[in-house]
């Protein structure tokens, strides 16, 4: 090998590329954009200045992900994200139950470095960009310092996931930092400059028991008065990682040019805090642990914010407002942190809920003033406070899936971002979004059919089998069960009461049909109970006028127990009205009147193993699990189930369609039911399963001539899509499930054939 040994100046080795979009940042939303985008058929360079993927998720931080399942600790239910994400958290479950999250980096890394149509570079960080015009972006160069080479990669479409904006802040992106005041968008519950204009960062930490004493010398930089963290006094040894989110500062300084004065902050309150668990005297129960890990890296949470044509506001939260162009939702509460983080006498963050999920709209997902330019991840266009919300990996991920479509649509039509705002092609964005696993709250996917679709079997709902434990009424407890319009159903429960009292029954709804808050009741029965076990008849002599959930209430009293059921359906849960302090939920939101938010109570439900749903009889039964479902559109329940169920005693549940004549099939897409409700954190919090027991793990295909054409065991995924290599004519479909277990029938949300 020749060298240059020549004096003059040298310039680093420079690689030129171009490609169809270029995503900067390899967090959630970077992965999920990239993903969606490639697997649209655009060519996607996908550039992380990290060493692994993931952002927050990643091994280098550690927070779990999570959105608008809240931990289960909130009014939304069956609302985890779908799409990209949903099929990454679900294979995370698969693999990783316990929540590790290194794991979860190779799950990452496998997805992306499986795309052919990606081109991914790590410890790559983008410095520079040129301009073709003033409001348009050319190209973006960037670093790698692991091989001491240039890129410069050439685009028509850029997003901007890097957390930072980076992107954005170089091309002049119009951009914000701090809260707005609460004149500027009506904004009520807008912080004071007292309690602060930035969300701070995090660094966590883990340890381990070795099995005998370890000692701890702290570095001399360590955090020596504990007191400075008034939370000292309510340490615990469980707490660990994640579960510390509140070891957090720098909401008063600048959080993207002063990160590593942060860190350090960070780093000496973590080693301060350890030193205060080892050597206090105070935690004998730490004698044996170790300090295993500590982050190098801080998460962060708030930095800038961009100006898309909308910005998403509180009201549009709180309200549950609809927007035309809606491509995405959100459901984390407005969760807002004082400034001084770690330091405060405040409480570590402040929660407030809506009464169910929300809306994103599309605008919300480019810059306003450099045309072609997508905003993803926690920079979109949203207040301080919106962003209190939208700021959460699920919900950045679940939004950066629409950027990936829309960049696809607009490369396959020479468009730029803000072109798609044309009705017939915001349609076309949402059902292509819709197709491809996306869930948009009140939009259906739209099927057309030419078939005649037949099932063996429908369930119909007579009763919950009394064949399950008896658990007694510590909390207040619902069933949540779908029923058509028309007079509800006389129900039979079985209870066991300690000694002769009364027990307050009440039927409820929500208010919009698409919520799980029950604030509307239908009814109300006080039952005279006897000492033992006794089946109690509830008639409220009461109707609907359209379809929707109802709750089943029973009233908290320890004294008695209902008798629960082993059978678990799609479309069925039980809920509670209980508390869950890790998101502010004590039962019943109360905000004061001035603030903006909406007083309610919490009923949410429990994790697996637990949450049996109640054992009863229904009378008449309920019929809303038919075979039509799977063509509504509608993947998950909402307003009902929207799956067909097949009758548990069908020993061979099976759907068929059949056409006049011949028709030639390319695809088909089958939704499984991988339980909306489960949150599926990513990391630290551990899992009862590691395949949802409603998902059909194995199914048949067979053409008009009984062959079988297609096989699938051991599926664990929400969307099967089966392409044929060469395709398929046939006049019928037969498409035979097995039942997932004894106590949980077949069911199926969709069935889309290409």
């Amino acid at each position: 090998m020749q060298i240059d040994n020549s004096k003059s100046k040298r310039a680093l080795r420079t690689i030129r590329q171009s490609s169809d979009l270029v995503v900067v940042g390899g967090g959630l939303a970077g992965v999920c954009c990239a993903l969606t985008a490639a697997r649209q058929g655009i060519e996607v360079v996908l550039i992380q200045d990290r060493p692994v993927l993931g952002g927050n998720a990643s091994s280098e931080v550690r927070l779990w992900a999570l959105g608008a399942t809240s931990h289960m600790g909130n009014n939304n239910r069956w609302a985890r994200e779908g799409g990209i994400i949903d099929e990454l958290v679900v294979e995370n479950i698969f693999r990783n139950p316990e929540g590790n999250a290194l794991i979860f980096d190779t799950v990452l890394l496998e997805k992306v470095t499986e795309e052919e149509n990606i081109t991914l570079l790590l410890n790559t960080a983008v410095f520079e960009i040129t301009k073709s015009s003033s409001d348009s972006i050319k190209s973006v160069t960037a670093y790698c310092s692991q091989n001491s080479t240039t890129y410069k990669f050439e685009a028509p479409l850029f997003c901007d996931a890097s957390g930072d904006g980076i992107v954005g802040f170089l091309a002049g992106a119009a951009f914000r930092m701090g809260a707005e005041s609460a004149d500027e968008f009506n904004e009520p519950f807008a912080p004071s400059k007292e309690y602060g204009e930035l969300l701070g960062h995090s660094i966590y930490f883990m340890s381990k028991d070795v099995g005998k004493p370890v000692r701890f010398v702290p570095p001399s930089f360590a955090l020596k008065d504990i007191t400075k963290v008034p939370r000292y006094r309510n340490f615990s040894v469980k707490d660990q990682a994640c579960w510390m989110w509140w070891i957090e500062y720098g909401g008063r300084l600048d959080t993207v040019h002063e990160t590593e004065t942060i860190k350090w902050e960070l780093w000496k309150v973590v080693y301060g805090v350890w030193d205060y668990i080892k050597n206090s005297g105070k935690f004998p129960e730490a004698a044996n642990l170790t300090l295993e890990w500590v982050g190098h890296i801080p998460g962060k949470r708030e930095s800038r914010r961009f100006e898309g044509p909308y910005m998403l506001t509180q009201g549009d939260i709180v309200s549950q407002r609809s927007f035309h162009d809606a491509v995405s939702f959100g459901g984390w509460a407005i969760d807002i942190h004082p400034a001084d983080g770690v330091f405060s006498e405040k409480p570590g963050c402040n929660q407030w809920h809506s009464k169910g999920v929300y809306q994103i709209p599309y605008r919300c997902l480019f810059s306003r003033n450099i045309d072609n330019l997508f905003l993803a991840g926690r920079i979109i266009s949203a207040s301080h406070l919106a962003f209190g919300s939208t700021r959460v990996m699920m919900t950045c991920a679940h939004t950066a899936q629409a950027v990936g479509v829309a960049a696809a649509l607009a490369i396959q039509n020479n468009w730029k971002p803000a072109d798609l705002l044309v009705d017939d092609r915001m349609r076309e964005l949402q059902q292509r979004l819709i197709r491809s696993g996306q869930y948009i709250p009140g939009m259906d996917q739209e099927i057309s059919t030419d078939y005649q679709l037949r099932a063996s079997s429908e369930l119909t709902l007579a009763a919950l089998p009394f064949n399950g434990p008896w658990v007694p009424l510590e909390f207040g407890t619902a069933q949540l069960l779908p029923l058509p319009p028309g007079p509800i159903p006389v129900f039979e429960i079985e209870v066991k009461a300690e000694k002769s009292q009364k027990l307050e029954v009440r039927l409820r709804t929500s208010t919009l049909a698409g919520n799980y808050t029950p604030e509307v009741e239908l009814g109300a029965l006080i039952m005279e109970l006897g000492a033992g076990v006794q089946r109690v008849k509830l008639d409220f002599n009461a109707s609907l006028d359209e379809h929707r959930y109802v709750f089943l209430c029973l009233s908290e009293n320890p004294e008695v127990s209902i008798r629960c059921s082993e059978s678990r359906i799609t479309g069925l849960l039980t809920v509670f009205n209980k508390h869950n302090r890790a998101v502010s939920n004590y039962g019943r939101q109360e905000p004061d009147p001035g603030i903006g938010f909406e007083a309610f109570e919490f009923w949410t439900p429990e994790r697996r193993p637990r949450g049996y749903n109640l054992a009863m009889t229904i009378d008449p039964p309920i019929k809303c699990f038919e075979a039509d479902n799977i063509l509504n559109g509608r993947n998950r329940p909402y307003i009902q189930p929207n799956a067909w169920v097949a009758d548990p005693k069908d020993a061979t549940p099976e759907l068929s369609m059949d056409w006049s004549t011949p028709k030639e099939i390319r695809k088909l897409i089958i939704n499984f039911d991988t339980d909306f409700d489960h949150p599926m954190e990513t990391s630290i919090w551990g899992h009862p399963e590691n395949i949802m027991p409603f998902v059909v793990r194995e199914y048949e295909i067979f053409d008009d001539l009984g062959n079988c054409i297609y096989q699938k065991s051991q599926n664990r995924q929400t969307r099967n899509e089966i392409l044929f290599e060469t395709p398929i004519t046939t006049s019928k479909l037969v498409i035979r499930f097995r039942h997932p277990s004894e106590n949980v029938p077949a069911a199926v949300f969709g069935i889309v054939i290409n």
